[in-house]
């Protein structure tokens, strides 16, 4: 019986082109996280009853929020993909490191500079840091979404090969069906994790510091684990010894950082 495969839907990965001007919908992803994002940020802090006997980052800090985690997230991201998945290449071109419009940018790198830059934030406004974070938990998985779905559009960071009914035939892979892995991760990374953290912080969750930065290591760490058992990890900068991918390893440490803080936020509490 041949396996039914379904079409990929060919979306120009080019929204908008004038002359020299270009708009990707990669572009216009981050964009649009950053932004409902940042709106999201203000309406938490907003919100006094959420944070008991916290203060919330002012609107000035939250105001600069949006410009300090889009260089974090940029350069990070960058220099993350430059690190951990193609060094050697990277020293060999240098040059190509600045060459962003190639595509290549890593999630853990973007999460360090956005931590980065948070630290940098809090220190600025005098602010503490866990108020910040918190607040970027509860946003970051709408990010997530958005990014991966980009990436779908775009066709990369495709699944492993598949014969579900919902496999598809990506053009820049082979001609293989294969699991729609972008939207598995669009789905448990960026929709699970904000219902998941964002109906923590509505039963309390901000008026424990730490707990919903805590939260988001050890979620992510785990829906990115299980998106790495469907995605096709690239053989020479991704796939590790055993099964195991590069994914998974940058992944474990976030896990142990999120259980310490989620740890922390219940000690703080029960010995204020």
């Amino acid at each position: 019986m041949p396996i039914v495969v379904l079409p990929f839907p060919h979306i120009d990965p080019v929204l908008i082109e004038f002359g020299p001007l270009v708009i990707r919908w990669y572009a216009l992803a981050y964009l649009a996280g950053l932004l409902i994002g940042w709106k999201l940020a203000f309406a938490l802090a907003a919100n006094a009853a959420l944070w008991g006997s916290r203060t919330p980052p002012d609107h000035a800090t939250i105001d600069d929020l949006i410009v300090y985690m889009a260089l974090g997230i940029v350069v990070g991201g960058r220099l993350g993909n430059v690190v951990f998945y193609d060094l050697a290449y990277f020293i060999d071109n240098p040059l190509e490191i600045f060459a962003v419009w190639h595509g290549g940018m890593a999630f853990h790198g973007g999460l360090i500079g956005a931590c980065i830059a948070m630290v940098l934030l809090a220190r600025v406004h005098q602010t503490p840091i866990l108020a910040i974070t918190d607040i970027a938990a509860i946003v970051s998985p709408v990010g997530l979404f958005f990014g991966r779905i980009a990436n779908f559009i775009n066709g990369e960071l495709w699944g492993r090969p598949a014969d579900v009914p919902w496999a598809m035939v990506f053009p820049r892979a082979d001609e293989q069906p294969r699991h729609p892995s972008q939207l598995y991760e669009a789905t448990l990374e960026g929709l699970l994790l904000f219902l998941i953290i964002g109906w923590i912080a509505r039963m309390g969750g901000l008026k424990r510091p730490g707990l919903l930065s805590g939260l988001f290591g050890i979620l992510y760490a785990v829906t990115r684990t299980i998106s790495e058992f469907y995605r096709d990890p690239d053989p020479v900068s991704e796939q590790l010894a055993g099964g195991f991918t590069m994914g998974m390893a940058l992944s474990a440490p976030l896990a142990l950082i999120g259980l310490g803080l989620v740890w922390r936020s219940f000690r703080k509490v029960a010995n204020p």
